[in-house]
């Protein structure tokens, strides 16, 4: 829940709530051993996942600013005297690369698909096409991504290959997933996560369809038995992964057939059109904030074709 309120106060600045000032010092960061190299770090942001070994440590994401003395310190009881030498980031929300400053400062090279460095750059407007809206500002020149990529990268570090994937059009239009092979341990950014019905930046490029497409190829992709790091919440399985990839697929259809029996949003909010999928409501994107996201993706695909 914790983790929900601060994806809360990024998304919704004009609540009460994100106006008054959060306590980082409160917020402590749980470590923990996936699988071979890697390691998962939990605190108030996004999930990182950390690769340690004899080149030193390369991180995935950094979640906030304040936090990065707090991540540094956890990461130096799992690699004692190694620095921070790359961070790949998995797309541009604030609580997956705030902390990209900090590391960035500290003689970290960042990583990125190209259009994250833009929205990093120039600043962005983002939101689900409907009542979900946030603006994210300009990031120093520290928080920038030195090194981009179009469709793929891949890097050779602690003997293994790891692999960033550029999804297009998913959850936002810079996402990427990282895939540790030797390790076999995937982090999924928030193409996949675990606290309900996901939030897609509609306003950044994102869409319902990309987020499924991107699921599914990962699915097809990836090895049966591999760990999955979600952007937010636990470590899953493929399972769960086709689970929530098959929810969105269902309560897209649901929209789709309202749409195309020409019923308005209201009509769709009055009638619960989602009820089926209530579990996975949340303070965040609710199933009326779920029913925007679908209806003006679908709207936007149709506009494009």
């Amino acid at each position: 829940m914790r983790k929900l309120c601060m994806i809360a106060l990024l998304l919704l600045p004009g609540l009460a709530v994100a106006q008054q000032p959060q306590d980082f010092s409160k917020v402590e960061i749980k470590v923990t051993k996936v699988s071979g190299n890697v390691y998962l770090l939990q605190g108030a942001g996004g999930n990182i996942a950390a690769s340690v070994g004899d080149d030193g440590i390369l991180m995935v994401d950094t979640e906030y600013a304040p936090l990065a003395d707090k991540i540094q310190a956890a990461l130096a009881t799992i690699a004692p005297g190694k620095s921070v030498r790359f961070v790949i980031n998995t797309h541009y929300h604030g609580d997956h690369t705030d902390g990209n400053s900090a590391f960035g400062a500290r003689g970290a090279t960042i990583i990125a698909n190209e259009n994250l460095r833009k929205r990093l750059e120039g600043g962005s407007t983002g939101g689900n096409g409907g009542a979900l809206k946030f603006q994210s500002p300009p990031q120093p020149k520290a928080a920038l991504p030195v090194i981009t990529f179009d469709d793929h990268i891949t890097l050779h570090f602690n003997g293994e290959e790891i692999r960033a994937m550029h999804f297009p059009a998913a959850h936002t239009d810079g996402d990427a997933v990282i895939f540790f092979t030797k390790s076999n341990v995937v982090h999924m950014g928030d193409e996949f996560i675990r606290y309900g019905f996901p939030f897609v930046d509609v306003n950044s490029g994102g869409s319902v369809q990309g987020m499924i497409a991107a699921c599914d190829k990962a699915a097809a992709m990836l090895p049966a038995d591999v760990k999955v790091i979600p952007g937010h919440g636990d470590v899953a399985t493929l399972d769960d992964l086709r689970v929530y990839s098959q929810m969105m697929k269902d309560t897209t259809a649901v929209v789709q057939k309202a749409m195309a029996d020409h019923k308005t949003l209201d009509q769709m909010k009055q009638e619960k059109i989602l009820a089926p999928w209530q579990k996975y409501s949340g303070t965040f994107v609710n199933s009326d904030a779920f029913i925007e996201t679908i209806y003006y993706s679908l709207m936007n695909a149709k506009g494009a074709s």
